[in-house]
């Protein structure tokens, strides 16, 4: 296949040396949900940031249109039997007992709704697809296509995720983020959804800002490049280099500075000889709209993230959050294409 070389004035390194063939194992368009490819992941524990929404297996919150795959949040108590009263006391949910959880652990499966210790039931249900039982790579390019949601406090994100956690838990053994933007509009103070592109976190993130329009207005491609020597992410083409890290130099540990930022721990990633450590092994693609963190990034929203009631009082807030949300297909994640490929010949 030919290499375009990326826009060496954005962020690419001047010794940027693509790799000579790459083999693709999946292209999808989205016709309909290929459940050989995708797993809808059902569980209610936030995956990591501590959402409050509760992703699911129901056709509501993850279908086919002509537009492609649809990610849908919706509120529970508008699209199952549970009662707003519930949501907020005296109910059980157990997706385990269901026969419908994907995790092994009791906290993602399960909680019960009591209103004198503020735990409530999600009050959002969503999706979440990956590719973990079918498609992984280690090095290699992914595109995905794809219109992201309007909407307060909802997260749209693009990730790929490590297949085992090789170095231990998250984040010791890394993701990589390929795009996430909250759905928030242009007042929002770390950035609503004109200017969210990640890669990591602070040391490897940066945002590419459009202008008259949004993410949400059309079908945008995130793409990254991901080699034994460096990552790095573009925007609508790989001429349009958003970021680039690379790892010839130096490695991950040192990029970040954890040895100087008063840790007590020990490099997890020593042993692999592997400057790229933890990006030196398998990861699948998740495409996932969570609502609401208590890991968030701004002090302007209903909810504090130490507290206790941090999803109760989100919910609390329904009638200010819930009109900024876009109508049908405008509050969902669309996504048009997923491209992947695995560095080398077929």
């Amino acid at each position: 296949m030919d290499i375009e070389k990326p826009n060496a004035t954005t962020f690419v390194d001047a010794t940027y040396k693509p790799p000579e063939s790459y083999c693709l194992v999946l292209n999808d368009n989205f016709h309909t949900i290929d459940a050989d490819i995708w797993q809808r992941e059902v569980q209610i524990d936030g995956f990591g940031i501590g959402s409050f929404d509760w992703t699911t297996n129901d056709e509501t919150n993850s279908y086919t249109s002509p537009n492609g795959l649809v990610i849908m949040p919706t509120l529970t108590n508008l699209t199952t039997t549970i009662s707003n009263s519930q949501i907020i006391n005296g109910y059980n949910l157990n997706l385990t007992a269901a026969g419908l959880c994907t995790s092994t652990s009791n906290a993602s499966c399960a909680a019960f709704s009591n209103s004198t210790t503020g735990r409530i039931i999600n009050p959002v249900r969503s999706a979440r697809l990956s590719t973990k039982l079918s498609r992984q790579i280690k090095y290699g390019r992914v595109e995905v296509t794809v219109k992201m949601p309007k909407g307060d406090w909802i997260l749209s994100s693009i990730r790929l995720i490590p297949v085992k956690d090789t170095y231990g838990d998250w984040p010791r053994s890394g993701s990589i983020d390929i795009a996430q933007l909250r759905g928030n509009d242009k007042t929002y103070s770390v950035g609503g959804r004109v200017s969210r592109l990640a890669d990591r976190f602070w040391k490897t993130t940066r945002g590419r800002e459009i202008r008259r329009t949004d993410y949400t207005k059309g079908f945008h491609t995130f793409g990254i490049e991901w080699t034994k020597d460096y990552i790095f992410t573009y925007h609508n083409g790989r001429t349009y280099s958003v970021l680039w890290v690379g790892f010839e130099k130096e490695s991950l540990w040192d990029l970040g500075q954890f040895s100087n930022n008063g840790t007590l721990d020990a490099n997890p990633w020593a042993e692999s000889g592997n400057n790229n450590a933890p990006f030196d092994q398998p990861f699948y693609l998740s495409l996932s709209v969570q609502v609401g963190a208590t890991t968030s990034d701004s002090a302007d929203k209903p909810w504090i993230d130490a507290s206790p009631r941090a999803a109760a009082d989100f919910w609390g807030a329904v009638d200010s959050w819930y009109p900024t949300w876009g109508k049908d297909e405008g509050r969902a994640m669309v996504v048009r294409n997923v491209k992947m490929w695995q560095e080398g010949k077929c």
